[in-house]
């Protein structure tokens, strides 16, 4: 400090660096700032005594005050739960054919099933129902387990070959890996399948297809071909297809099947919420 010397100029004492003739003033900051930055460390150091903070070895410090984010978020929750008690307890006690008469249950039935569906059903079905390959259109009418309220309700909440124990189980048969049909057998079968949705499909092979259709697909297509819902039998009259209307796609189909798993919704999803999801989708369109 042996240079320190006061600036002509300012007469504000320099604290004594001295670079190429520039001379570096001694000026304290404000008072204000240093109180305000000595307000934020007491600040600081209080808040890590109230609230939660520091991370440990195998959690964090709790603070005096016992608050946490996930706590206040359990407690929003509950208190959405209670306010929603006096639709939820009624949708428990109901079944989905009684709520679909009722308009106000209903309504909120819409309401909550619209947004269960797009956050756990679209991704497989579709926006709106709109379906994918593979994946059933739920807004046309063609319901491969039925269309009722009742029957949409038991296919979400135990799902398709899902492995819970009220599952819907259906599986077509390998015809050509079980050496149940040969291959001609079966283009012809594909072939008398695809007449049954086009009725200027004429040929010989449609002859002869209709008898195998009658002997092996009969059982659970029924006699006409419209389908077995009590089964899970598709109807093939339709021209809704699932996978594809060619016939190399239901030939293909015939000789090894692909059989598709739906999840079962139970456990997932809330009993109210499973019966609004399912009253959604009975509203897409295609609702019988």
């Amino acid at each position: 400090m042996a240079n320190v010397e006061k600036d002509a100029i300012s007469g504000q004492e320099t604290t004594g660096h001295e670079w190429d003739g520039i001379k570096e003033l001694n000026t304290p900051m404000p008072k204000w700032w240093l109180y305000t930055y000595y307000v934020c460390i007491v600040f600081a150091v209080g808040y890590w005594v109230v609230y939660p903070a520091w991370p440990t070895l195998s959690s964090y410090t709790k603070g005096t005050g016992g608050y946490s984010s996930r706590g206040e978020h359990d407690a929003d929750l509950a208190a959405q739960k209670q306010s929603r008690s006096a639709w939820t307890s009624k949708f428990a006690a109901m079944n989905v054919d009684e709520i679909g008469g009722d308009r106000q249950l209903l309504n909120y039935a819409m309401a909550g099933g619209k947004i269960i569906f797009a956050e756990n059903c679209a991704p497989c079905h579709g926006t709106a129902g709109s379906g994918a390959p593979g994946y059933p259109i739920l807004a046309d009418d063609d319901w491969i387990w039925g269309g009722t309220r009742d029957a949409i309700h038991t296919t979400v909440a135990f799902g398709v070959r899902s492995g819970h124990d009220e599952t819907r189980e259906s599986e077509m048969p390998n015809f050509l890996g079980d050496e149940i049909l040969n291959k001609a057998q079966i283009a012809d079968v594909a072939e008398y399948i695809m007449s049954l949705s086009d009725g200027s499909i004429s040929s010989d092979g449609v002859e002869r297809g209709a008898v195998v259709f009658e002997e092996q697909c009969s059982a659970c297509h029924g006699e006409d071909g419209k389908g077995l819902p009590e089964l899970g039998g598709p109807n093939l009259t339709d021209a809704i297809w699932l996978y594809s209307k060619s016939k190399e796609a239901i030939a293909t189909q015939v000789s090894a099947p692909k059989h598709g798993v739906m999840p079962a919704w139970t456990g997932r999803l809330s009993d109210v919420e499973i019966k609004q999801v399912s009253l959604y989708v009975h509203s897409l369109g295609g609702g019988q």
